[in-house]
């Protein structure tokens, strides 16, 4: 078997060979045209350098106009400010002077009238008013030639304290309105409600400046130099109402009779019902120097 399958074999590639081929097995290779020779690898190929573009140049009309600036005027110079206080520090008294006279500049009518600046006594005395509280307003200076009625600086209570006005608006000069107003808080508050459980909401005023004389003749009365008040009435928070008289309730009477009694030392006139038919319906006090610095209380 083995030879037969040789046999057949060496016929197949006889034949083969014998069998004359009908084509070219293998066409020519055409030949490649002439081409630049290629760089190697990893050979540094350097850039044409760049081309630069002229940039024409901007036409005299292209060119924009400068803006228009308007002159300033000059600035005026900074008013120099004292400096601040810092925080928590205590206030400087320098400072705190100047801001009260400036809260408390005086009316310019009276300065005007008076032909004088209002002295320092005068603003030192309304600065005192105005750290109690105390509500007024400047008034034109009173002064009468033909009988010699005068307040050169008068002012207007509005108020004796933070909780206690008064009415009508009494004219005085300002050492008798803080004397009013320190025996207000001092005495009479506290008498009210030491007695009623109550605060004084109000004082009714009888009489203030006057340009007159004494009911007695003659002499000029205090009132006409806006240096004496009259009290006619007294009211409470709560409502109540105290007035001044020969004969008041008991509980009334009690409270009177201590503001009169302590009125004497403070103020150097004390006049009230039982003293004359004249003050039998109010108290008056008044400031008055008396010989020796003494004082009347009836």
């Amino acid at each position: 078997m083995a030879a037969f399958g040789f046999f057949r074999l060496g016929r197949l590639l006889l034949a083969v060979a014998a069998t004359p081929l009908a084509g070219p097995v293998l066409a020519k290779a055409p030949d490649l045209p002439q081409t630049a020779p290629v760089p190697q690898l990893n050979q540094q190929v350097t850039p044409p350098p760049p081309t630069e573009i002229p940039v024409p140049e901007p036409r005299p009309e292209d060119a924009p106009e400068p803006p228009t600036i308007a002159p300033q005027p000059p600035e005026k110079p900074a008013r120099a400010e004292p400096p601040a206080s810092p925080p928590g520090a205590p206030p400087n008294p320098a400072e705190a002077d100047e801001k009260a006279e400036q809260k408390i500049l005086p009316d310019p009518r009276s300065a005007a009238i008076a032909g004088k600046e209002m002295p320092a006594e005068e603003l030192a005395c309304r600065r005192r008013l105005k750290s109690m509280g105390v509500d007024f307003e400047e008034r034109k200076p009173e002064h009468d030639t033909a009988v010699g009625c005068s307040i050169p600086y008068p002012i207007a209570l509005k108020t004796l304290g933070k909780s206690i006005a008064i009415g009508p608006e009494p004219e005085l000069n300002c050492q008798m309105a803080e004397a009013a107003a320190r025996f207000a808080a001092s005495v009479i508050q506290p008498a009210a409600k030491a007695e009623f459980g109550a605060d004084i909401k109000s004082i009714g005023q009888a009489s203030a400046f006057v340009c007159r004389s004494r009911n007695g003749g003659g002499k000029l009365s205090e009132h006409a130099f806006g240096n004496a008040l009259d009290i006619a009435s007294f009211k409470l928070s709560d409502g109540k109402e105290i007035d001044v008289g020969p004969a008041p309730p008991e509980k009334d009477a009690k409270f009177l009779n201590a503001v009169r009694k302590a009125a004497c030392g403070p103020f150097k006139t004390v006049l009230g019902p039982g003293s004359d038919a004249d003050h039998s319906l109010h108290l008056h006090f008044d400031l008055e120097p008396r010989r020796n610095g003494g004082t009347f209380c009836q």
